[in-house]
């Protein structure tokens, strides 16, 4: 960055609480923020990127990179630093999981299960691939759960592994949340998997994976700009790969919030 003719104030938040502190508080310093990280450091700096207004560059450091693979960012730290340097930024929409902000997924289930097994030496070990290491450990103890979805459609109960709530393309390293999912279109997209067995799941795993797993008994899919989550106990709610709140919880999109430098 240094090289490109920027004068760089640096900082390092220790918590994901103190990285927001961090933007606000340098607020008058700066013309933009740069974040080194992956994903749940992202989600970190999102509170401070919003109230400040700063455009926010991205450097791919992380283990699922999925906004950075969002927004067709390189992974290579020189070249993520040169788009930052050639100044040419998109809009983008964030969710809202209760008061908390997210840049691709929420969601409530095997997801929670899977956020809590893994931890910084897997992520390191494996990659990427640590996040289906682990949910394949998952999901042989997988157990549904009741829950009522409310949205400007109407009301609906279900029983259910996991809901997620998507806002951006890509989530758990590379996933596609939905096939004509994109993060500047204003609107969530949920899917629900309902599968009676958990074997189901291996049977539906390539059609997650690239987004398409179809309007059956095993899938229901829904599109809108705002959801209500709530479950007969509270259960806890993981947005971009962290703990953030719990159920009932609300889901909503506020649309073109960040500023985004992007090839």
């Amino acid at each position: 960055m240094r090289k490109a003719g920027f004068e760089v104030v640096e900082d390092f938040p220790t918590t994901p609480t103190m990285m927001s502190e961090a933007i606000e508080r340098h607020r008058k310093q700066v013309d933009l923020v740069v974040v080194g990280g992956g994903d749940g450091t992202l989600n970190s700096a999102a509170a401070g990127i919003i109230a400040t207004g700063l455009p926010m560059g991205i450097l791919p450091m992380g283990t699922a990179n999925d906004l950075a693979r969002t927004l067709n960012l390189p992974t290579d730290i020189d070249e993520a630093s040169a788009i930052i340097a050639a100044g040419k930024t998109r809009r983008i929409d964030v969710g809202k999981a209760n008061d908390n902000f997210y840049f691709n997924v929420a969601s409530v289930g095997i997801s929670v299960e899977i956020a809590k097994s893994l931890n910084k030496e897997t992520k390191r070990f494996w990659g990427s691939l640590a996040y289906a290491k682990a949910a394949f450990s998952v999901i042989f103890r997988a157990k549904p759960f009741w829950a009522e979805i409310r949205s400007a459609s109407g009301n609906v109960q279900v029983k259910t592994l996991q809901i997620a709530v998507g806002n951006g393309r890509f989530y758990g390293g590379g996933m596609v949340i939905a096939p004509d999912a994109a993060i500047d279109d204003r609107r969530l997209n949920l899917y629900s998997l309902e599968c009676r067995r958990w074997w189901r799941l291996l049977w539906l795993a390539p059609a997650i994976w690239i987004g398409n797993p179809g309007q059956g008994s095993d899938v229901r899919t829904m599109s809108a700009d705002e959801f209500e989550i709530r479950t007969h106990r509270s259960l806890p709610v993981n947005a971009d790969g962290e703990l953030v709140t719990q159920t009932p919880a609300n889901f909503r999109v506020v649309p073109a919030a960040v500023s985004v430098f992007v090839p």
